[in-house]
């Protein structure tokens, strides 16, 4: 089993920054991919950002792309997300998963991940 607890969550008003980041511990393997995730009430958790495994690729939805950087740690148990010039709009929950055996055609597919964490609000007020 791999476990995910997200922090950094919190209030914040537009334009401003928060950091999360998400603690693997458990059976955790280096190969896994690890990516963002966001949802708001009545809407299907929707894909933010990608960080793969050898942290050497990215991937960001256009809604977040030049104001959010993911980033893993060298252990690649932590991931982070960099959360820059924030607008109300990115007001959710936001979660980290886990999986493996991605493709560019199922990596931001929610249903694809292994494991999820319990998810941190985030509230930008405007």
């Amino acid at each position: 089993q791999v476990q995910l607890v997200e922090s950094g969550g919190g209030l914040v008003q537009a334009g401003g920054s928060l950091r999360l980041s998400c603690a693997a511990s458990g059976r955790i393997r280096s190969m896994y991919n690890m990516a963002w995730f966001r949802q708001t009430p009545g809407k299907e958790r929707e894909f933010v950002a990608l960080i793969s495994w050898s942290s050497t690729n990215t991937d960001y939805a256009d809604s977040v792309l030049g104001r959010f950087t993911g980033s893993r740690d060298n252990a690649k148990t932590t991931v982070y997300l960099q959360m820059n010039s924030l607008k109300p709009e990115d007001t959710a929950v936001y979660y980290c998963a886990a999986g493996s055996g991605l493709t560019i055609a199922t990596m931001r597919d929610h249903h694809e991940y292994d494991y999820w964490g319990q998810g941190t609000q985030v509230t930008v007020s405007s």
